[in-house]
């Protein structure tokens, strides 16, 4: 397989699966959550650089002890979530650039679909498989227990596994975006799809399809005007993103008229 073919495939498997689990993070008002989780990466994604290992790999590990770290605190401490990965994050990005390589710092920043190996296709492969398999076996019981914890209880929901479930799936995609985008714009391929495919969604089963194809095609059109141009293709993923956005603003408005 050619290096475009493979970086094209792995890039629309990902586009995907995160405009997917951003209508989730939307509707939890979580969407910048992939952010944090992006720059935890940092301190794996420097000894990827450094030591030449997988980059993926890297940034599993050091999102995957970051997202265990952060999972352990909320159950111990009743600081909320959102301000526990922001105190995480931190200290990742502090020890990430201890070891970062310069000369290899706008690859860890902004990524670069060029570099996806075969490897990452298939560990791109299996985790989409994955965590699309996990998040439609939990999506409805995260919903109900974001709309009314206690109903979700008096139902036997099981709280604290949904929460990690929906954590360790955030996380595991948000290494996969690292190789695509950075560690810089990870928040934005979470929330824009889901931005744009709330405002011309009529269901939400429609918010969870279009959603998907809105990061697709966006992927699409990033890879394809970087192939082009010799130009990064994260940027251009997240500016093809918000073009998606812009554009479903105005159907949303001339419904409306």
């Amino acid at each position: 397989m050619d290096q475009f073919t493979l970086s094209l495939i792995t890039t629309l498997l990902i586009g995907g699966i995160t405009g997917y689990l951003g209508t989730l993070l939307l509707t939890r008002r979580m969407s910048l959550v992939g952010g944090p989780l992006g720059h935890l990466a940092l301190p794996g994604v420097a000894l990827a650089l450094l030591y030449n290992f997988n980059l993926f790999l890297g940034a599993l590990i050091s999102i995957g002890l970051g997202a265990i770290v952060i999972w352990i605190l909320s159950l111990k401490s009743k600081v909320p979530l959102e301000a526990l990965t922001a105190v995480t994050f931190a200290s990742g990005v502090a020890i990430g650039f201890l070891f970062l390589p310069l000369e290899h710092a706008e690859e860890a920043l902004i990524g670069n679909v060029w570099k996806i190996d075969q490897l990452d296709l298939v560990l791109t492969i299996i985790l989409f498989i994955l965590v699309l398999f996990l998040y439609r076996r939990i999506y409805k019981d995260v919903i109900l227990t974001e709309l009314s914890p206690d109903l979700a209880r008096a139902q036997g929901i099981n709280l604290w596994r949904c929460n990690l479930l929906y954590l360790i799936s955030v996380a595991l995609i948000t290494a996969l975006e690292v190789k695509i985008v950075g560690i810089l714009l990870t928040a934005a391929l979470f929330a824009i799809p889901a931005a744009a495919s709330r405002e011309v969604s009529k269901n939400l089963s429609q918010y969870q399809i279009f959603s998907f194809l809105f990061g697709s095609i966006a992927a699409l059109i990033g890879v394809l005007i970087s192939s082009s141009l010799n130009l990064p293709a994260g940027p251009l993923i997240i500016l093809a993103s918000l073009l998606i956005f812009l554009l479903s603003l105005l159907v949303s408005i001339f419904r409306k008229t």
